[in-house]
């Protein structure tokens, strides 16, 4: 009897072995393996029959499958060509012509791709891997501003950074950058022992939802900029952190303190409005 629905440990490692597939830690590979993980991932999502759903490095399709079970139409996201390649055959096994038809496969680097086919997506929802989670995090939410709600799965201490509140020990770059797009929400956890391979940590669950970008005239490049300065030099107040982008930092404390901010303050104090706030005042001093 042919293999189908979601699959489990047995299905993935046949399929891999098929493929001659040996999980890589380069790619950040670890494939999921129980569907009851799958099903609640999607159930968390609140992905339905009417959503085009983003998702970035299917593997094998554990979650692929999830996503179309509810109904919507799926666009994934692709670096590996074997993976690419098989994808389509799995879901039609599994699943059938109808499912196979929902779904677009993209053979191509997510850090590289430009566009997609099909109707723009309304959703994100990923298994990131864990060595780029965050470039292609962010890229997505550049990229394809149309989705409005995301769910990704990510290594548990990225999942910590990007839900992390200005004070937070683990606020960082990627909090305030993220915050600019939607606010994020770790909304679960996601044991190792479900994975193939076994990973070393845990897996947290974040939730996206799209908000408006602060109310600055400064652009989103500029405050990036701002926002990478001040982390450089992590420990640093203001004043000095931003010395580089405003001349010196006498002028980087004026255009601070122009902005409501005090200039011995640390970035790790700092909400994105108020890295918008400085970037505006700086202007045309960013480089």
């Amino acid at each position: 009897m042919p293999e189908t629905g979601l699959l489990d440990p047995a299905s993935v490692r046949r399929i891999a072995a098929e493929l001659d597939l040996r999980p890589t830690k380069q790619r950040g590979q670890n494939f999921v393996v129980d569907p009851n993980t799958v099903r609640r991932i999607v159930a968390l999502s609140g992905i339905g029959v009417d959503d085009v759903v983003l998702e970035i490095g299917p593997g094998l399709g554990s979650l692929t499958l999830g996503l179309l079970e509810t109904g919507a139409r799926v666009v994934a996201v692709e670096i590996e060509d074997r993976l690419a390649h098989r994808l389509e055959r799995t879901v039609r096994e599994r699943m059938g012509d109808d499912a196979a038809g929902r779904l677009a496969v993209v053979n191509a680097d997510a850090l590289e791709v430009s566009q997609l086919p099909g109707p723009p997506p309304s959703a994100l929802v990923a298994n990131l891997p864990y060595n780029v989670s965050v470039p292609v995090l962010l890229r997505m939410m550049e990229l394809f501003p149309e989705w409005r709600t995301g769910l990704v799965m990510v290594q548990l201490e990225v999942a910590d950074r990007l839900v992390a509140a200005p004070g937070s020990k683990v606020y960082g770059v990627p909090s305030a950058k993220v915050a600019w797009y939607a606010e994020a929400t770790r909304v679960g956890t996601v044991p190792p022992k479900v994975f193939w391979p076994v990973p070393n940590v845990d897996s947290g669950l974040v939730r996206l939802v799209r908000r408006p970008a602060p109310d600055t005239t400064a652009t989103r490049e500029d405050t990036f900029r701002v926002i990478d300065a001040a982390f450089a030099q992590r420990r640093k107040m203001l004043r000095a952190a931003l010395g580089s982008l405003a001349g010196s930092a006498a002028e980087a404390s004026a255009a601070i303190a122009e902005a409501g901010i005090d200039p011995q303050l640390r970035g790790e104090m700092l909400g994105v409005d108020s890295f918008a706030a400085i970037a505006e005042r700086l202007g045309p001093r960013v480089p």
